[in-house]
């Protein structure tokens, strides 16, 4: 598809596509869409040639895929094989695109910022970078639910001033569900207070602590191979991460990606300015529910989809068709 082309179908549709982020990877992802669709497969070759290693083989066998330097390459491939059969099959071009933390990545590729070659280089590297900034064990992520995010932030300020480390706000992913990141110690402290203030905490099962700052020493090594990349405008309207506003220049893009790494991801906000603008219709472009399931707790989102099998694929397409007045 033509840039001009995509573009100007973008401009008229009330839909937006959300690309996830590491933690929506399972193995033998895309298995059933891979033997119907050529693109798949396709998609998975074009991305492992880049990097020298073969992804599908990661993705199907599960060995290393818990690796992030291999998740996030094995996500953005699947997320960017299944925007292209979407295309392919006659989906809508979406007005909006955004993606959760490693999916902005994806984001950018389906918006033509930048070639899935370069992209699944870029975010080999940010794993690889983001495991070496912190010994292993003495970082650490958790769920804080039913706290509102100043009580979430206030908390972790308070342990932070302890001076043994640091603990942040990482994730702002709905109203009442934040991620936090930091020193494994403030961490644990902060889901303790967390539960005596009647709120929920729950650890996450990763193996680096995102999007704090104990990511700068990797965000600063990062920027070094983001100049070297070759970084468009993006042709689809890119909601990014750290402000929730639309990519309106590459300098400042660049900028963005680096601060990725150690501020929050802004979801919440970034969903709310989708409903500002009048979205309707949300479609999860990845492996997974997460994004869609959030999305559907928005009041002004009529349907949210996910597209990572055939039914959900076939059910996505003819509703968001049906819904958007292309099809009757």
């Amino acid at each position: 598809m033509s840039t001009k082309r995509l573009e100007q179908l973008a401009q008229a549709t009330k839909t937006a596509f959300v690309f996830p982020g590491q933690g929506s990877q399972k193995v033998g992802m895309l298995a059933e869409l891979a033997e119907q669709f050529a693109l798949v497969q396709d998609t998975f070759r074009e991305a492992s040639d880049a990097l020298g290693f073969d992804l599908w083989q990661i993705s199907q066998s599960g060995e290393g895929l818990d690796q992030t330097e291999n998740t996030q390459p094995v996500l953005l491939t699947a997320s960017i094989a299944l925007w292209r059969v979407w295309l392919e099959l006659g989906g809508v071009v979406p007005k909006y695109v955004a993606g959760h933390s490693l999916g902005e990545y994806s984001a950018l590729v389906a918006a033509e910022a930048m070639t899935l070659a370069d992209a699944v280089r870029l975010v080999n590297l940010r794993g690889k970078l983001m495991q070496s900034a912190v010994p292993q064990g003495s970082g650490a992520m958790a769920a804080i639910l039913g706290l509102a995010d100043e009580q979430v932030i206030e908390l972790c300020q308070n342990a932070t001033a302890t001076g043994q480390g640091s603990v942040q706000a990482a994730n702002y992913n709905a109203q009442g569900q934040v991620v936090i990141a930091g020193t494994t110690a403030l961490v644990q402290q902060v889901m303790a207070e967390a539960k005596e203030q009647s709120g929920k905490a729950i650890a996450l099962p990763v193996s680096v602590p995102s999007h704090c700052a104990l990511m700068q020493p990797a965000a600063e090594q990062f920027a070094e191979a983001l100049q070297k990349t070759t970084i468009e405008l993006p042709r689809l309207a890119l909601i990014q991460n750290v402000n929730a506003a639309i990519a309106s220049d590459v300098k400042a893009l660049h900028q963005a990606l680096t601060a990725q790494l150690y501020q929050p991801v802004q979801w919440t906000r970034s969903m709310q300015y989708l409903q500002d603008q009048g979205i309707q219709y949300v479609v999860e472009c990845g492996p997974g529910t997460v994004l869609s399931n959030l999305a559907k707790r928005l009041p002004n989102i009529e349907k949210a989809f996910a597209i990572d099998n055939k039914s959900r694929l076939e059910n996505a397409l003819s509703a968001v068709l049906v819904a958007e007045g292309k099809i009757a």
